[in-house]
């Protein structure tokens, strides 16, 4: 296959941490076929995160969720004629644009209603009729091994930053006043998926005292666009001297180098999670509504915080009691587990 195959479009997931999970695969896709021209498509706010790897040779924005978005896209696509595409993505509308663009190999999960419009691909294992949940950068490794392709001997999520990027992270670091040798902390509040994976305000506001106070550590405040009212709420209900990084609007490229910095990072359930994890940061994660089981690899680093309720996990967005899965977990048990995590072995 590898001999006949001149140009590969990979269509990227959709979420930030799917992305970065799925970097395993494309690490496999890029040692395959090493002198392939590949091209990957994505989300252009998520462009970022794989910018500075070894995995693509150019970059198409997905724009599948309008007609007019979905028309350039299968022009791009038309336009480089790949003779092979892989769709990470479950959904029928990724296939879409390569069944317009008459890509003759398009390679993916069976599953639902788009199966007749691959060429082939795995299926999802099952127990009856349920899909049995595993940890994603498996999931997608197994299209590489239905292709039959070599894996990598590393199944470990990575990340690349440019110098080009690290002085910009160096330079906006120094104004926060923060030096090579201080302790940094990064709290990660906000979920873009819903108010379910969001652990409440005041726990991290109580969190970033108890770090402070323990450690003198410079305490990051993480947040994306749309988070600036759990911003407000932090930053209102604690003593903590609190560098708000809110205003200076960090994207997904720039979170890279400035997640590295981190001695530390304190999350919930969300993308920045899975940038500590290839950037080796060690992760205290606050896990609600999510199975455990899609993010089960590459644990080393990482301590779960998760207590187990009747309803989890529910996977909805936004909860529809009281959201015991999240208010039950107290500041006190993250600070042991991010003290653990500081004082152990790296």
């Amino acid at each position: 296959m590898q001999q006949s195959i001149t140009t590969i479009a990979i269509r990227c997931p959709n979420w930030v941490g799917d992305i970065v999970m799925a970097t395993p695969a494309l690490d496999c896709f890029r040692q395959n076929f090493p002198n392939a021209r590949i091209v990957g498509i994505l989300g252009k706010n998520a462009q970022g995160i794989v910018r500075d790897g070894p995995w693509f040779d150019d970059l198409i924005d997905c724009e599948d969720k309008t007609l007019a978005g979905l028309r350039r896209m299968t022009s791009k696509i038309l336009a480089f004629k790949p003779d092979m595409a892989i769709l990470l993505p479950n959904s029928v509308r990724s296939v879409i644009p390569f069944w317009l663009a008459r890509t003759k190999k398009i390679y993916g999960y069976r599953r639902n209603i788009r199966s007749p419009l691959l060429s082939g691909g795995p299926k999802p294992l099952r127990r009856g009729s349920r899909i049995i949940p595993m940890p994603m950068q498996e999931y997608y490794l197994e299209i590489c091994r239905w292709l039959g392709l070599t894996l990598p001997p590393v199944k470990k999520p990575t990340l690349f930053i440019s110098q080009q990027l690290q002085k910009r992270a160096d330079d906006l670091l120094l104004k926060y006043g923060i030096g090579p040798n201080d302790t940094v902390i990064g709290l990660n509040p906000g979920a873009s998926f819903g108010s379910s994976k969001c652990w409440p305000a005041p726990n991290f506001a109580k969190t970033a005292e108890l770090f402070q106070q323990k450690f003198h550590a410079d305490i990051l405040l993480l947040a994306g666009p749309g988070e600036e009212q759990i911003v407000h709420a932090i930053l209102s209900k604690t003593t903590a001297k609190i560098i708000n990084t809110a205003r200076d609007r960090i994207d997904l490229e720039l979170l890279k180098p400035i997640v590295k910095r981190c001695n530390l990072l304190i999350t919930n359930d969300t993308g920045p999670r899975h940038y500590a994890v290839a950037l080796d940061v060690p992760v205290v994660v606050i896990m609600g509504s999510t199975d455990p089981r899609y993010t089960s690899s590459n644990m080393d680093n990482t301590i779960v915080i998760r207590i187990e309720m009747d309803c989890s996990p529910c996977h909805k967005k936004t909860c529809p009691t009281e959201h015991n899965c999240m208010t039950q977990i107290t500041p006190e048990m993250v600070f042991e587990a991010g003290k653990k995590l500081l004082n152990g072995p790296h």
